[in-house]
C-alpha cells in the first residue's frame, strides 16, 4: 500500500490554469508533481518519469488522453491512469476505461476528493465520479458474464497471482507477498496465461483492467 506522500504524479492537460490548479492541490501532499501540456510532451514525460499516477485530460487538440494511453500500454501495470475531464459523456468514460484508465473523474471534483482518487488508483482501486460509475457498469455487464466463465478456469491461487501480475508486481514481489517460491509463482503465471489464452503480461494487464479485476 503506497501512502499519498510517496506518490509521483504527472498531469497531462492542455489548459495552463487546470495544470496549475491541480498542481496546487497535490503539491505538499504527494512526493512530486510534473506536468505536460499535450500528447507528445505527455508521453515523453510519462516514459521519462515512470510515475505512479497520471492525471489525463480526455480531450486535447493533438489526440487527447486516448492517444497517451495507447502509447503507454506497456506501463499500465506500473502506472495508473486517471482520466480528469470536463466531459461526462458515457462514450468518453467507456473509451477511457477500455483504453486502460483505472478511473474517470470530472474537473468539478473537490481538491480533497482528487487527492483521495489519486491515492486510491495508485493502490489498485477503480475510481469514478458517482454518476459515471453506472455508465461503466452498464457497458461491462455483458463482459462480466464472460469474465466469470474465464475466471472459473483459474484456481484461487492462480487468481491471486493474476491480480498481482496485472498490477505490475515482479515474480519476486509476488513470491514474498504470497509466501511462495519464485519458481512456484512462475508456474502459476504460466498457467494463468495459458488458461486465459493470453500471450504476455501486457495482455493480462489489459484483460484484468477491462474487467476491474486488478
Amino acid at each position: 500500500m503506497k501512502a499519498a506522500d510517496a506518490l509521483r504524479v504527472v498531469i497531462v492537460d492542455d489548459h495552463a490554469m487546470v495544470r496549475a490548479g491541480v498542481r496546487a492541490e497535490l503539491e505538499g501532499v504527494v512526493a512530486s508533481v510534473a506536468a505536460a501540456d499535450g500528447v507528445a510532451s505527455g508521453i515523453a514525460l510519462v516514459r521519462a518519469q515512470q510515475p505512479d499516477v497520471v492525471l489525463l485530460d480526455v480531450h486535447m487538440p493533438d489526440g487527447g488522453g486516448l492517444a497517451v494511453l495507447r502509447a503507454c500500454q506497456d506501463q499500465l501495470g506500473s502506472t495508473a491512469f486517471l482520466a480528469l475531464s470536463v466531459s461526462d459523456a458515457p462514450a468518453d468514460v467507456i473509451a477511457a476505461v477500455r483504453a486502460g484508465a483505472r478511473g474517470y473523474v470530472t474537473k468539478s471534483i473537490a481538491g480533497p476528493d482528487l487527492v483521495d482518487a489519486v491515492a486510491r488508483v495508485a493502490n489498485g482501486d477503480a475510481v469514478f465520479s458517482p454518476r459515471l460509475a453506472g455508465f461503466v457498469l452498464d457497458a461491462f455487464m455483458g463482459e462480466a458474464a464472460d469474465a466469470d466463465e474465464e475466471l472459473d478456469r483459474l484456481t484461487p491461487r492462480e487468481r491471486e497471482v493474476m491480480r498481482l501480475l496485472a498490477r505490475g508486481y515482479t515474480y519476486k514481489e509476488i513470491a514474498a507477498e504470497l509466501v511462495l517460491s519464485v519458481k512456484t509463482i512462475e508456474t502459476h503465471a504460466s498457467a494463468v496465461l495459458r488458461k486465459l489464452q493470453l500471450s504476455n503480461r501486457r495482455e493480462l494487464t489489459r484483460w484484468a483492467t477491462a474487467r476491474r479485476l486488478a
